[in-house]
């Protein structure tokens, strides 16, 4: 069995809205308190492992996730890990021990649900489950988050999908579409049914034209949760299968801010400097 635990201390820093108190001497000796801007630093936690169950048969695992110091809001660390339930423990040990165990669970259940087919198996197969937290970017007081999955138990192919998450954390909360803009639901469904051919997913004519309207497989693509943004746009991010065929790949739809203009939330307006 290979195990390889690694845990890294990323080089990104930025500088948190939390602040800390200090002392100073003035030049009449009193001792004064002077606040402090507390640095915002990210870790993160990287388990790869992989056993071979048979002489066809080997699984792998890899999960990366993010640790974050300096945030001490227990409904924003419940929020950034929303898909590890009842975590109490967020220190970069915790978040380690959850990795581990989740890996542990990932071979356990392929050996229970295996166990009466598994001797099928007569070609070489390298089965795998991968999970990723990434920080994208922390401009304003906004994180951005990028969490990507993938696997594969055996088909025609693997399966992979993303999850965008913007965090507020000057608010200590998600960031959700009402506090961006005010513009109904339908409009927004129009505006990406109208931009889905602006940024290239890989699928294209034969003239080399972005079509990736040609593989829908809904009438109206809805505006979900799963966005972020930039200083230009908000981008709408959707996994394989979700709004079209497999082939297409993972599709993001921009809607430019100038297109939303006249709905944008003011405070969302101002600290992004959107003119």
């Amino acid at each position: 069995m290979k195990n390889t635990i690694a845990i890294v201390a990323l080089s990104s820093f930025f500088v948190f809205s939390a602040c800390k108190k200090t002392e100073t001497t003035n030049p009449s000796g009193e001792k004064t308190e002077v606040i402090q801007p507390e640095k915002f630093t990210v870790d993160s936690v990287k388990v790869e492992d992989s056993i071979k169950l048979t002489d066809s048969l080997q699984l792998k695992y890899s999960s990366k996730m993010l640790v974050f110091p300096s945030i001490k809001d227990k409904k924003l660390l419940d929020s950034i890990y929303f898909a590890n339930k009842n975590i109490n423990d967020f220190s970069k040990k915790g978040i380690e021990n959850l990795v581990k165990k989740e890996k542990d669970d990932f071979y356990n259940s392929i050996k229970k649900d295996s166990k009466d087919w598994i001797s099928d198996i007569k070609y070489s197969q390298e089965w795998y489950t991968s999970s990723s937290m990434d920080l994208k970017s922390n401009v304003n007081d906004f994180m951005h988050i990028q969490y990507i999955w993938g696997s594969y138990e055996g088909g025609a192919h693997d399966n992979y999908g993303y999850n965008e998450r913007v965090f507020d954390l000057k608010n200590n909360k998600k960031v959700e579409l009402k506090d961006i803009t005010s513009m109904p639901k339908n409009k927004l469904e129009t505006l990406l049914m109208k931009n889905i051919n602006k940024i290239n997913s890989g699928t294209t004519d034969e003239n080399g034209k972005v079509n990736n309207s040609d593989m829908l497989l809904v009438d109206m693509i809805p505006a979900t949760n799963n966005f972020y943004f930039d200083d230009k746009n908000l981008y709408f991010h959707y996994s394989p299968y979700e709004i079209t065929a497999f082939a297409a790949g993972d599709i993001i739809i921009p809607i430019s801010w100038e297109e939303l203009k006249g709905t944008l939330n003011p405070e969302f307006k101002n600290r992004m400097k959107i003119k």
